[in-house]
């Protein structure tokens, strides 16, 4: 009842939902599929000379190959010798398994170890690739490069409807079908109100202070240390060494709009880095008197902005249009205005850092 309820519960989440969803959310499902199929499996072993087991047995073993090699077909040039290997194997050794009471146990042990090996033959290459291929950003997915599968279907390749200006083909395995022609209304990031088609990217106006850059064909790159909604920040060693000082004073050494903002810096710095908006910005934590609180308690050293702007004009996708923004909701872009107002800025390695423990005169 736990583990099958869950995986049923996560299942049907994934099934229906609406909007953004990444292939690899489906990372979620393995736990409850790992152990149903342990314990399914140690039942089916101990009740093998039982017809009925040895056909659910020889039926999943089946199922699992068959799929396997239809997954294994969508890079055909990828070890094309290994998905036969999966099919015929696996079909062979469901064969010999709903024959189960009527086979030995030497010949049973044998007929379950093939069944394993061409079940998990499929996974394991995956896995082997995937571990042995650098990767970087925030869409990570399993498997070898699938040319053509794009972000966005139909609207992917340069230019088209992708997520952001059409994401080119080439990407892994796994996100074959991506996003629906990428953000809702197939529009790319730009700037303006909101993800919706023909209005571009996030809500915002007000201070020049990170996120994703603006301009250009929504590229993800840019100027100093900032990072976006898809990269993290890259702070030099000068920025880094800053964080660094003074870093146990306090409960967080900065605060940044974003949580790849965020992540990039706390990673450099190996401190606590404040993620104001939550992972786009767009969440109203803290407010701006909740933040304004934590300031004069001295809990927050730094407000890190930046050098990029997110959605400036002609900004990624098809969105465009659209001044600079922080990125965020209204509550990041109070914080953000609230601290440009409030106190004196420097610039350390591209980004804008605001020491918030000394006010304008």
């Amino acid at each position: 009842m736990l583990w099958g309820g869950s995986l049923v519960t996560t299942f049907l989440t994934f099934s229906f939902m609406q909007g953004i969803f990444h292939p690899y959310y489906n990372v979620a499902l393995a736990p409850y599929l790992a152990v149903l199929v342990g314990l399914g499996a140690g039942l089916v072993w101990e009740r093998r000379g039982q017809w009925a087991a040895s056909g659910i047995a020889a039926g999943v073993v089946a199922v699992t190959c068959v799929w396997a090699y239809v997954l294994l077909a969508r890079s055909a040039d990828w070890l094309p010798w290994l998905r036969w290997t999966v099919l015929l194997v696996g079909l062979a050794a469901a064969l010999a398994l709903a024959f189960g009471p009527l086979i030995g146990r030497r010949l049973w042990a044998a007929v379950a170890a093939a069944a394993v090996l061409a079940s998990l033959a499929g996974p394991a290459a995956y896995s082997v690739e995937t571990a042995g291929t650098a990767h970087s950003g925030s869409l990570p997915s399993a498997g070898p490069s699938v040319q053509g599968a794009g972000f966005g279907g139909p609207g992917g390749g340069p230019g088209g409807g992708g997520f952001p200006s059409g994401a080119r083909g080439g990407t892994r395995g796994g996100l074959s079908g991506g996003m629906p022609s990428g953000m809702p209304g197939g529009q790319g990031f730009g700037g303006g109100q909101g993800f919706t088609g023909g209005q571009g990217g996030f809500p915002g106006g007000g201070a020049r202070l990170g996120g994703m850059p603006g301009g250009g064909r929504g590229g993800m790159g840019g100027g100093g240390g900032a990072g976006g909604l898809l990269d993290g920040s890259k702070p030099g060693t000068a920025l880094t060494a800053l964080l660094k000082q003074g870093a146990s004073g306090y409960t967080w050494v900065a605060a940044a709009v974003g949580s790849q903002n965020a992540a990039g810096y706390q990673l450099a710095s190996d401190a606590p880095v404040m993620a104001i908006g939550g992972f786009n910005g767009t969440d109203p934590a803290p407010t701006l008197a909740q933040f304004e609180s934590l300031v004069r308690a001295g809990k927050v050293h730094y407000f890190l902005g930046g050098a990029l702007t997110m959605g400036g004009g002609g900004g990624g996708g098809a969105g465009g249009g659209g001044g600079s923004s922080t990125g965020g909701s209204s509550d990041s872009a109070q914080i953000a205005s609230w601290v440009a107002k409030t106190y004196s800025s420097t610039t350390v390695d591209g980004v804008t850092v605001y020491d918030l423990t000394k006010a304008k005169s």
